[in-house]
């Protein structure tokens, strides 16, 4: 069951940062913030996530 579990959540942190990356670049932000946000995403995929859901570039 673990391994069901794991990869559940594995599959959900993908689409959660997916989502992400995609409204980053939709964002109205500089060229710079948007690479330096999706580099963070894709580094630390559950905290980069968790930092771009609170202070990301809104819009």
């Amino acid at each position: 069951m673990g391994v069901e579990v794991s990869g559940l959540l594995g599959l959900i942190v993908l689409i959660l940062n997916i989502y992400a990356i995609v409204k980053t670049v939709q964002s109205g932000a500089g060229t710079g913030s948007k690479v330096l946000w999706i580099v963070l995403i894709i580094l630390l995929p559950v905290i980069g996530f968790i930092l771009w859901f609170l202070l990301g570039p809104k819009g």
